[in-house]
């Protein structure tokens, strides 16, 4: 017992001489730092420049599973100092958005969530904040000023034509747009903005490669899908020499049931079952098709500003979309409170490998080709999205009606608006 006590008070002794010890050394430390700062400022040395860094180099993000916690704490490769603008949090944003749902006739019926008689608006009341710099609002003039004589492309699935309205909402504030083309659906668009000479297109083609496809407006299918693994679409490749800019991007559409063909054979399938062919799943599709379109781009003589934008997550709960699926959040979740479902990790492994591949090509070669990830602030906002408001006034003659939710569009205005406010960063900040 004795023993234990004495070994006890030597601990003391040592601990409190050790204290004593760094007591000095810290002293000595602070007279310095006093020192050095008083020479500093009495010889003029200036101040390092606070403008906050942004990342928005050719290389992709790393960290491919973008899980809840694990993905945020790791840093990029060769960006050291630099702002990852994709990371970050929604913060509240008392003075709303740019422009609201009856300023803007471009807004179509069933992402106009207000007028279809969505009761909340909180929704319309955040922003994206990068983790360790300021993003800037969208400059509409600026923009323009900027774009003169250009042509703007955006490019895939009706994501892009969500993204495209949101665009040309803002823009309305400071100039008219003119629609001066449609297809026979309406899908895909051009615009002018006559006192700048800037054309904004959205070009339709869900799957970037040549499709065959069975299906109405409401999504009714007559039979499979026949997909070209081979060939790109058309649609947009023989417009790719008149684009200046282009925001291309894929995504849910490669999760239907489609039938693969290569070299005019088909190879393969994604959940045919009673085909008798192979399951080679969207995953095999999916890969191909970027590899194919980035390529293509970087072996044209064309040389446009490519922003590559990943996919976006859906927000359905207690089902899908064909199965009574609902999304009613009304706040963004917090950084760490989701992650991706294995579909959309999947899917965005698929593209940061093929755009880190690809970039490397762009970079020997001088083009312009950057990575626009929408996919974790996008994760973000379950409360954006039409839900039952895709239609106008859904529950008005039953409050307990059964209606489809639209739970992957985003309502306009809406948090797809801080999209642009990215793009600009990225095209003229950069």
């Amino acid at each position: 017992m004795v023993k234990e006590t004495r070994l006890d008070l030597n601990q003391w002794s040592l601990h409190k001489q050790s204290h004593i010890f760094v007591k000095l050394a810290v002293s000595i430390l602070l007279v310095g730092l006093a020192f050095r700062l008083f020479f500093s400022q009495s010889v003029g040395f200036s101040p390092v420049s606070d403008r906050p860094l942004v990342e928005i180099a050719v290389t992709p993000v790393p960290g491919k599973a973008l899980e809840a916690e694990e993905d945020q704490e790791q840093p990029q490769k060769g960006n050291v100092g630099k702002c990852n603008i994709f990371k970050g949090e929604w913060v509240p944003n008392p003075s709303g958005p740019i422009y609201d749902n009856e300023s803007c006739p471009i807004v179509e019926g069933h992402q106009n969530c207000m007028k279809n008689g969505r009761p909340d608006s909180g929704y319309l009341y955040w922003r994206w904040k990068p983790r360790d710099c300021e993003l800037p609002p969208f400059d509409s003039v600026r923009f323009l000023e900027s774009m003169r004589n250009k042509h703007w492309a955006f490019i895939g699935d009706s994501i892009s034509r969500n993204h495209v309205q949101s665009l040309l909402c803002i823009l309305s504030k400071v100039s008219e747009a003119v629609e001066v083309y449609h297809d026979e659906e309406y899908r895909s668009k051009r615009w002018q903005f006559p006192s700048y000479n800037f054309t904004l297109s959205v070009v339709w083609t869900p799957f970037l490669i040549k499709a065959a496809i069975f299906e109405d407006m409401n999504g009714v299918s007559t039979s499979e899908i026949q997909l070209y693994l081979d060939i790109l679409d058309e649609t947009w490749t023989k417009q790719y020499q008149n684009f200046d800019y282009v925001i291309i991007s894929g995504g849910k559409w490669f999760l239907k049931t489609a039938i693969y063909w290569e070299n005019d054979e088909v190879i393969g399938c994604h959940y045919c079952p009673g085909k008798n062919l192979t399951e080679l799943g969207f995953e095999h599709a999916y890969r191909k098709a970027l590899e194919l379109l980035l390529n293509f781009m970087i072996a044209s003589d064309h040389k446009a500003f490519i922003l590559f934008r990943t996919s976006t997550p859906d927000h359905f709960e207690n089902g899908e979309w064909f199965s009574g699926g609902t999304c009613n959040r009304t706040v963004p979740f917090k950084d760490g409170e989701i992650g991706l479902i294995d579909v959309d990790k999947t899917m965005r492994d698929i593209e940061l490998d093929e755009f880190e591949k690809a970039a490397t090509l762009a970079s020997e070669k001088g083009l312009n080709m950057k990575l626009l990830d929408t996919t974790h602030l996008s994760l973000m906002r379950p409360d954006g999205h039409p839900g039952p408001y895709r239609q106008f006034h859904p529950f008005a003659e039953d409050k307990n009606a059964k209606v489809q939710n639209d739970c992957l569009h985003w309502c306009l205005p809406g948090p797809i608006d801080n999209w642009n406010d990215l793009v600009m960063e990225m095209v003229l900040n950069g």
